[in-house]
């Protein structure tokens, strides 16, 4: 019974991901409407979660996330000189 409880909990959270990726702009409206409606009922908490983040930067849904430090270069390789 609670592996069944477990691969439902993965699968609802893996089609969330990917409802998130695949259309951006949908997912943000719709969960907007979820945390207004939170909001009305009195659960802050909750209302804060599921709101969107704002975007940031490109705007363009890109996958670049406001909540992203930027990438750390590495150095560059040098070759080895042998005397």
């Amino acid at each position: 019974m609670i592996e069944v409880v477990i691969v439902a909990a993965l699968v609802i959270w893996s089609a969330i991901v990917v409802f998130k990726k695949v259309f951006p702009q949908t997912a943000n409206s719709v969960f907007m409407e979820l945390s207004s409606l939170c909001a009305k009922q009195g659960w802050l908490t909750l209302a804060k979660w599921l709101k969107p983040a704002m975007v940031s930067g490109c705007g363009g849904s890109c996958g670049c996330s406001t909540t992203d430090d930027k990438v750390k270069t590495k150095p560059e390789v040098q070759a080895v000189k042998w005397k």
